[in-house]
């Protein structure tokens, strides 16, 4: 998935990124700039919170503490996957079947299900 960020020129401006092969047919996918932001958000604190666990490591905290800051990570991670995957559901879904491309889109949406789901 390639994201590109939005014009600074034109707040308006959608990010766009290609799901699936990028040889393959694929379409543009569009995030309105709040929903990318707060996407962007989440996962800076991600970081921050995973920098908190080397920091951790290195003060050699007890391996509970560290072991609860790490299923807090992913379960972070968890929902952001969750929100990427509620906005594919919502916008590209419903583009493919106005497009009449929904059998393309399903196999790409099981393929990112198969990888997203343990």
């Amino acid at each position: 998935m390639t994201i590109r960020k939005p014009n600074p020129a034109d707040e308006r401006s959608p990010s766009l990124h290609r799901h699936g092969d990028e040889s393959a047919t694929s379409h543009q996918h569009v995030h309105d700039p709040e929903s990318l932001q707060h996407i962007i958000n989440r996962l800076a604190r991600i970081e921050g919170q995973v920098r908190g666990i080397q920091t951790m490591i290195r003060n050699q905290r007890s391996c509970p503490d560290v072991l609860v800051q790490i299923v807090s990570v992913r379960a972070a991670l968890g929902r952001v996957g969750r929100i990427i995957l509620d906005e594919h559901l919502s916008d590209c879904l419903t583009r493919a079947v106005e497009e009449g491309n929904i059998q393309e889109e399903m196999k790409q949406l099981k393929t990112a299900l198969d990888r997203f789901l343990p």
